[in-house]
């Protein structure tokens, strides 16, 4: 019961993060359409949904269970992706799909090392976010955080890997290609979203070593 409840709140999440991609892609002005993308990560965080990108920056702060789970929030967010960018293609918005497939087409021109790299630098972004969000005491600072980390990595064209699912979907671009950039676009995801958690987990314990050896002193 545990984990269906567990994968239902990643399908939720996938869904969420597509509405802010139909947003990103209803609007011209690529600023505006960043900001309104953040829609997605806000819901995601308000509702305690489970993303991918957000729940892989803890897994060395939790226990073997958080990190087995990892998998299975990665594919309800699969599914909710794909199937929201299945069914806009059957509404009268279905013309995003030709900004959807354009956007695709420039993602798999890139070369892997390429979307790797800017995978890494949207999860260091995404972490950024979410602990500025769940740290921060003051409701503003929560928010403040949240729609930087998010319309910043949107500006700047980096890679989330769920956004992609979506994109990949609402496009029509599925191939095997496509889903090899899914997965190194997950690993960047991975990779990039526990460099401040271990930085700050190293500190810690540093910190920790000099306290007890002042303490022996």
């Amino acid at each position: 019961m545990k984990k269906l409840a567990t994968f239902i709140y990643a399908v939720l999440a996938g869904i969420s993060i597509s509405i802010g991609c139909i947003a990103y892609l209803s609007i011209e002005n690529k600023v505006v359409g960043a900001i309104f993308f953040t829609i997605g990560l806000f819901t995601v965080v308000t509702h305690g949904l489970n993303l991918f990108t957000g729940k892989v920056c803890y897994v060395f702060e939790k226990d073997r269970a958080y990190a087995l789970n990892l998998p299975i929030i990665w594919l309800g967010n699969l599914i909710g992706a794909v199937g929201i960018g299945l069914l806009v293609q059957l509404t009268r918005i279905a013309g995003i799909s030709q900004r959807a497939a354009q956007l695709c087409e420039i993602k798999l021109a890139d070369g892997p090392l390429s979307i790797f790299i800017l995978a890494v630098f949207c999860n260091i972004l995404i972490f950024l976010a979410v602990d500025g969000f769940v740290r921060n005491e003051k409701h503003i600072g929560k928010y403040i955080a949240l729609f930087l980390g998010v319309s910043v990595f949107v500006i700047c064209g980096f890679e989330h890997c769920v956004a992609n699912m979506f994109y990949f979907s609402a496009g029509g671009v599925w191939s095997l290609k496509t889903l090899l950039y899914i997965i190194i676009m997950t690993l960047g995801n991975a990779v990039g979203g526990v460099i401040f958690p271990l930085v700050r987990r190293l500190r810690a314990r540093a910190e920790a070593d000099a306290e007890q050896v002042g303490s022996v002193k």
